[in-house]
């Protein structure tokens, strides 16, 4: 008699810790203050003003001293000239970044994944490719993941770097990792199964 065929186990369904998904979130003060800086430690200082003496030309006085009727000037080059020179302007030197104590980020993380697992954007799937970028668009276009989509996993595989590369809408980051910056920018949160206790284990560990 002919053994039947085993069917395959069904995936256990991963519950997401209240923890850090369930937490109360009285204001968004602190998920905005994580949110702005993140953009402030990711400003450049690359811009930069030419003072007067740095601008090229006006060495010649423009007319006399007197006799002309108008106001005295030295040089075209005066800050108050077009052409000239910038007073107070930026160096390319300016120091743009903030500080966020570690507890207030973890916090303020809890509160955004939070945010995001009532607004129903976060999932558990695990996303097993070959390298292929058609395979993850396949997933995407399966699920319906249509709009910007972050890709939580435990650890970056060579496989998923390069499956996800050229994929415009698609973040790919490690669970410790995650910022309040990616989680609020994100339609579609995909979190890998190994990645949930990983996220559990850091936002909950006790700040020495």
């Amino acid at each position: 008699m002919a053994e039947t065929a085993k069917k395959p186990a069904a995936a256990k369904a991963v519950s997401l810790p209240k923890e850090v998904f369930g937490v109360e979130v009285e204001n968004h003060e602190l998920v905005k203050q994580a949110y702005d800086t993140y953009l402030a430690n990711n400003r450049l200082s690359s811009a930069t003003t030419l003072q007067r003496g740095e601008v090229r030309g006006g060495g010649k006085k423009p007319w006399r001293q007197k006799g002309t009727g108008r106001a005295r000037f030295g040089s075209s080059r005066n800050p108050i000239w077009r052409g000239g020179g910038v007073v107070f302007g930026p160096r390319g030197n300016e120091n743009y970044s903030k500080r966020l104590s570690t507890t207030a980020k973890r916090v303020a993380l809890r509160q955004a994944l939070t945010l995001a697992n009532q607004a129903k954007k976060v999932v558990v799937k695990d996303v097993k490719t070959t390298g292929k970028t058609a395979e993850i668009a396949k997933f995407l276009e399966t699920n319906k993941f249509d709009r910007k989509v972050l890709l939580v996993v435990d650890e970056k595989s060579p496989e998923l770097i390069r499956a996800t590369s050229n994929l415009q809408n698609v973040v790919l980051v490690r669970a410790t990792f995650l910022s309040v910056y990616h989680i609020l920018n994100a339609d579609h949160i995909v979190l890998s199964t190994k990645s949930v206790p990983v996220i559990k284990d850091w936002l909950t560990r006790e700040v020495k």
